[in-house]
């Protein structure tokens, strides 16, 4: 009987024997460097898109030359300014007769502002909202809110607003000079002021928000209900 050797299962050199097929091994040096071509074909695209935008904004304000709008207080209606003290609720003493130095002060306040918005541009401008504040000795009193609004080229328009004040208190140094102001001065000054905000269209895009700032000195005689004095100016033009 003829019995196989076994050395043809075990052996490693010989032609029979099997071998465990090794995959190739690819390393990850090319997708590396296909990544970094795709992240410099984007950064040299941004860089492209963004010079062209800056060129188009050069290119816009050659040709349009834009200039700060122009938003300043026109008129104030007075409906009635009334001062009163918790000694004497009437709002003004007789002429002459200096009030008792009170505690506190109250005071009620009905006026109408009208503002005009002046746009000198070429091109449209849209405004935001805003809210200006109404102080007596820097203490505010109320707020004249203005919606906003798009006003076309070279055009001038009018806002009116109203501020109601309901009995205000105010108190300790300030109200004896509100009391004193009204009663002996006939002449109660207010302060309005607030950021008007604009920006300026051109072919559906808007530029950065101008910001002006309006600063409003007024005087109010209690006696005949009526404005006495009025001075607007503009502080300054931040972007």
């Amino acid at each position: 009987m003829t019995t196989r050797s076994n050395g043809d299962g075990h052996g490693h050199g010989g032609a029979g024997s099997w071998y465990p097929q090794r995959r190739p091994h690819y390393g990850y040096g090319g997708g590396s460097a296909s990544f970094r071509g795709c992240c410099c074909c984007l950064f040299l695209l941004l860089t492209f898109l963004a010079l062209l935008a800056l060129a188009v904004a050069l290119v816009v304000v050659l040709v349009v030359k834009p200039r700060k709008p122009q938003f300043d207080l026109n008129q104030v209606s007075v409906q009635y300014l009334l001062v009163a003290s918790p000694t004497s609720p009437a709002a003004a003493s007789p002429a002459g007769v200096p009030p008792a130095a009170p505690g506190a002060a109250y005071l009620s306040l009905n006026i109408t502002l009208l503002f005009t918005a002046e746009n000198p541009n070429k091109v449209g401008i849209r405004y935001g909202a805003t809210a200006f504040d109404v102080m007596y000795h820097g203490v505010p009193l109320g707020v004249a809110a203005v919606p906003g609004f798009e006003q076309p080229a070279h055009s001038t328009r009018l806002l009116q607003t109203r501020v109601i004040v309901d009995r205000f208190n105010v108190l300790q140094t300030d109200a004896q000079d509100l009391v004193r102001d009204a009663a002996i001065n006939d002449r109660v000054e207010l302060r309005i002021t607030g950021d008007v905000g604009a920006k300026i269209l051109v072919l559906g895009f808007s530029s950065p928000k101008v910001q002006v700032s309006v600063d409003c000195a007024i005087a109010i005689s209690p006696r005949s209900q009526s404005l006495k004095y009025k001075q607007c100016g503009v502080d300054g033009l931040s972007v």
